[in-house]
């Protein structure tokens, strides 16, 4: 990037953006048997993988290291090496369903026995269901992350009676409309990313 310097001004200019790829989180929020999130989960990490500004971690809660609190492990066992994937990370997409009106309680479990990997990073939503499209979910999830520090991004993707959406090789049946629903809300996380990761090199967060 170059910065157009004014020829009055004496004070020096450096560009302190980094171009690295971002570190995107992909969290598949359902840990039940016969799950659809998978499908979900990655079909959209595939199509972040895409992109070249951004790496994908596809975070899957159903790994036993998800189901451990903070705290109660000590270094070298799975569920540090799991808090260290989050804290890693310098966005998130989470992927959840919408169950009675809300999101699951293993999605809950990890956010809430983590704090600092959220802080001053962006999250982003994808959500499925039948109806709604698991909407409700998500505006459950926006206050919470909030309260984390964390900064959710306005567009979201969603299906509809997801389970029609799909084929039996985990593609959508419709892909012009998900696709760009997706790439609006990757812009919009690779927006925040860098701006917030810029931000937490030059200086540090405080809660």
């Amino acid at each position: 990037m170059s910065i157009a310097h004014d020829t009055h001004d004496t004070h020096d200019t450096h560009d302190t953006h980094d171009a690295r790829p971002l570190r995107l989180a992909v969290i598949i929020g359902s840990v039940r048997e016969g799950r659809f999130g998978p499908t979900v989960s990655r079909w959209f990490a595939e199509r972040a993988a895409a992109r070249e500004d951004m790496t994908v971690d596809l975070v899957d809660l159903a790994e036993p290291a998800a189901a451990l609190p903070l705290g109660m492990g000590e270094p070298g066992d799975p569920h540090t090496a799991f808090a260290q994937r989050l804290g890693a990370a310098d966005a998130f997409a989470v992927v959840t369903p919408e169950y009675n009106h809300s999101y699951p309680a293993a999605l809950k479990n990890v956010i809430d026995w983590h704090h600092g990997e959220w802080q001053a990073k962006p999250v982003g939503f994808v959500s499925y269901g039948g109806l709604s499209g698991g909407l409700r979910a998500v505006e459950h999830l926006r206050p919470v992350f909030a309260e984390l520090h964390a900064v959710t991004v306005r567009d979201t993707v969603s299906f509809h009676d997801a389970w029609s959406r799909f084929d039996d090789k985990g593609r959508p049946l419709e892909p012009a409309g998900c696709d760009g629903a997706a790439k609006a809300m990757l812009d919009q996380l690779a927006w925040w990313g860098h701006a917030l990761r810029t931000a937490r090199a030059s200086r540090p967060y405080g809660s």
